[in-house]
């Protein structure tokens, strides 16, 4: 539906309209074959390589237009495409197709003495409604993961990334009429009124699940307004405390890795905490390298006395989110302090302790209430491509339906099929 103002009763009509075609679309996605969906997934490959040189060139003008949009060196690095970026893409979509199809898998299966056969059978959400910023990739990690698990998505970008999102969505629209698969399956909201959003997050007859992914601000506006379920997490103040028994050597390269890899992402370490026992061997070269990378650290004051060019933590700090390169840092008493931290300040995303003891290996994990807990390894490798998922929707931090990487089977549910031979109740 073509849409020339943005009075309220065209964009309700407007939404209506995705919302529709998308249900059609789920209806007919649900029965397509596993063979049929993983073609789709290797044109669409395919595609993203051959016209890399054209979606470099539209992504250049997101790039330039970026700095009018107030986006940040971070921010504008998850922007950013290159070819080394497509490529990573288009294999994410490979490795996608090579993963087992959920959708008709048998969870369980009940014999009752009645005589029913009772299965209980895995089987697609229906429609997603996915809202975004940022980053193109995950324009077409989101599609291949709902088309994979037989969902239809809408998918609404950032603004910062519209030039390249439009393109991408041509391509994946491409990959669909050349499949044959129902070409409503994948639809981008092509209307750049906000309000478009609400509308849509009132359709909760037509959209099954609503899934933002972005900063907090977005999160929280989508999750007070939507009618259907939201998958999400909030922030990402992800922890590394080094235990008094931590490998130096493997704690610094933990601690520099999560922080300065790649800081402007959810699972890039804010935090990092130090037993007392060790503090005063570890911290000052800790620091001093973390500062050789740029990293801005606002320490406590035992931290400060250990080590130079510390800022004084304040405790706003410690509660911050920073996507940035700076981090906050404090000397604790023990692994039960490191803790007591992690559950004030934390946002149950990622936490990591390095240790060689594996009794604090065992209390840690069983006490830190996060979506991923890792021992002895970086927060950075909380992610669906690194947890085997082929890629990932998002990270939730909820605890009802799906928590941690969402990839295909948290797009599922399932049913009951129920098989008699004529029983009926009593």
């Amino acid at each position: 539906m073509a849409i020339t103002t943005s009075s309220p009763a065209d964009l309700e009509r407007y939404a209506l309209g995705l919302a529709e075609r998308a249900r059609a679309a789920a209806r007919a996605l649900a029965l397509a074959t596993t063979a049929a969906k993983d073609t789709w997934l290797g044109v669409l490959a395919d595609r993203l390589r051959r016209d890399a040189d054209g979606l470099l060139a539209v992504n250049r003008k997101d790039i330039e237009a970026a700095p009018a949009f107030g986006v940040t060196a971070a921010e504008t690095d998850r922007l950013r495409l290159d070819r080394q970026r497509i490529e990573a893409m288009a294999a994410a979509l490979e490795q996608v197709r090579a993963l087992a199809d959920p959708v008709g898998e048998c969870l369980e299966t009940v014999q009752r003495p009645s005589g029913l056969t009772i299965d209980k059978i895995r089987v697609p959400l229906g429609v997603v409604f996915f809202i975004y910023e940022s980053r193109p990739n995950v324009t077409t990690d989101a599609a291949a993961l709902c088309v994979k698990s037989g969902n239809a998505v809408i998918l609404r970008g950032g603004k910062e990334a519209a030039h390249t999102n439009r393109a991408l969505g041509e391509v994946i629209a491409a990959a669909l009429r050349e499949t044959r698969l129902p070409g409503d399956a994948v639809q981008l909201v092509a209307v750049p009124d906000h309000a478009v959003i609400d509308h849509l997050l009132r359709l909760d007859r037509h959209i099954d699940l609503a899934i933002p992914r972005g900063g907090e601000a977005l999160i929280r506006r989508v999750t007070a307004a939507a009618r259907m379920p939201v998958m999400k997490h909030y922030q990402g103040i992800c922890h590394v405390y080094v235990h008094a028994d931590a490998d130096p050597d493997m704690a610094r390269s933990i601690v520099r890795n999560a922080k300065c890899q790649r800081p402007g992402v959810c699972n890039a370490a804010e935090s990092l905490l130090v037993d007392r026992a060790i503090a005063a061997r570890f911290l000052p070269g800790m620091i001093a390298e973390l500062r050789a990378a740029g990293v801005e650290v606002r320490g406590c004051p035992e931290t400060a006395r250990l080590a130079h060019e510390v800022v004084p933590a304040t405790e706003q700090d410690f509660a911050t989110e920073y996507l940035d390169l700076k981090m906050s840092v404090r000397v604790v008493d023990d692994l039960n302090q490191a803790v007591e931290h992690i559950a004030r300040y934390g946002s149950a995303h990622t936490d990591a302790i390095v240790t060689q003891s594996t009794d604090a290996a065992r209390e840690f994990t069983r006490r830190v209430d996060s979506a991923a807990v890792m021992v002895n390894a970086s927060t950075r490798l909380h992610d669906g491509g690194e947890f085997g998922l082929g890629a990932e929707i998002g990270i939730s931090t909820d605890k009802f339906h799906a928590r941690g990487p969402c990839g295909l089977r948290e797009l599922t549910s399932y049913k009951y099929v129920v098989h008699g031979s004529g029983q009926v109740r009593g």
